[in-house]
């Protein structure tokens, strides 16, 4: 779906979606804990379909080895490997658009090292063999997901494990988000300082009424709005909440204040997107680093990012780490590649409301990853386009 936005004010109160994050979290352990109607607020988007549907396989006992379509979703994918070898002895997983492509050897090397098999050959992941307790090391600086992966699988062995990190934990906030779910659950593991995560064996997950709050990875993309100068209120948040992205209230703040700065994106990857949108029309030159793996989420996210900034005329340098950003005096009326990337959408979308004409966004749909009804709230908000 391609469309065409015409720029002009937002105004009014936006409340963002349920975290699709904590959404993840909460239904894997809901269903390991057998009380999977009991999750509230659940956020709706074909990656939390993925996660139900991959579950709802793992379940299916009488349909032999199970094959897991992830569609995009690296936290399905990553998350469930470890389960799937301790449910089932293992499953085939399949995925869409560049999931395959993402970074998979820090299990690869755990499986080597515990004899377990694996083959990915044609797009398809096959793990076959079982989880013993022991010590399992990973690295920090290629995703936490591997980290959340193991804390929910590792519980249910019949003795104790250890996570150790052989280099230091980004996006740790991700995992403090595990952590709390699962002690919500009735599971418990021992956080060292990011470095160890001491995971007692034997453990059940027990049912709990659990209602997922609302999202701030998505609250950037509003919290950018206002920033371009629109009258949104963001509303609906809670302030304590573990998702680290609760940052993005503080960085809008220091963006709107103009100057050069600096903005390390190691522990909070997903508001690149909104966080350069806030800067495409401040005064002064914002620098992002640390950004190594957003090379390699949906689209390549350094470089798609700079391309749509680009696209309206703004001024920017990427480099295998970083992405900085000069602020323009006025956004061009252009044509954007969506880059299949929801984050990429939004930030356009929001771009579009101040630039000097019609802006075109082509894959626009890629929002429904994650925030199907982001166009809705758009719309509600006084944002005119039309699907072209």
């Amino acid at each position: 779906m391609d469309i065409r936005v015409f720029p002009g004010p937002l105004r009014g109160e936006v409340t963002p979606p349920p975290s699709k994050s904590l959404s993840h979290r909460a239904l894997t352990a809901a269903y390991l804990a057998g009380s999977r109607d009991r999750i509230h607020n659940l956020a709706v988007s074909r990656d939390i379909d993925a996660t139900a549907r991959c579950m709802d396989a793992l379940f299916d006992i009488e349909n032999g080895f199970p094959t897991l379509d992830c569609g995009e979703s690296g936290s399905t994918l990553r998350f469930l490997i470890p389960l799937s070898l301790i449910m089932r002895g293992g499953a085939k997983f399949v995925g869409h658009g560049r999931l395959m492509e993402r970074p998979l050897e820090p299990y690869f090397d755990i499986f080597r090292a515990k004899g377990i098999h694996w083959e990915l050959t044609g797009g398809g992941l096959t793990v076959s063999g079982a989880l013993t307790p022991g010590e399992y090391r990973l690295p920090g600086h290629v995703s936490s997901q591997f980290v959340t992966g193991l804390l929910y699988a590792l519980p249910l062995l019949h003795g104790d494990s250890e996570i150790v990190m052989d280099s230091p934990l980004e996006s740790r906030e991700y995992v403090t988000m595990t952590l709390d779910v699962l002690r919500r659950f009735g599971v418990s593991a021992e956080n060292l300082d990011f470095r160890r995560f001491q995971v007692p064996g034997g453990q059940r997950y027990l049912p709990c009424d659990y209602t997922v709050e609302a999202d701030w990875s998505q609250a950037g993309f509003w919290y950018a709005a206002r920033a371009l100068g629109n009258d949104v209120a963001v509303t609906g948040l809670d302030p304590h909440s573990p998702q680290g992205d609760r940052a993005v209230a503080d960085l809008y703040k220091l963006l709107s204040a103009g100057g050069d700065c600096e903005i390390d994106v190691s522990q909070i990857p997903d508001l690149l997107p909104p966080l350069a949108a806030m800067s495409a029309s401040r005064r002064g030159e914002t620098r992002f680093t640390n950004a190594a793996r957003l090379r390699i989420k949906e689209s390549d996210r350094i470089a798609s990012t700079a391309a749509m900034l680009r696209s309206f005329g703004v001024e920017c340098r990427e480099g295998p780490d970083f992405l900085s950003v000069a602020g323009a005096e006025s956004l061009l009326p252009c044509a954007v590649d969506g880059a299949n990337d929801h984050r990429i959408v939004m930030a356009a979308a929001v771009l579009s409301t101040r630039a000097k004409g019609p802006v075109t966004i082509l894959g626009a749909q890629a929002v429904d990853k994650s925030y199907p009804t982001f166009f809705e709230d758009f719309k509600r908000l006084g944002g005119v386009f039309h699907v072209l």
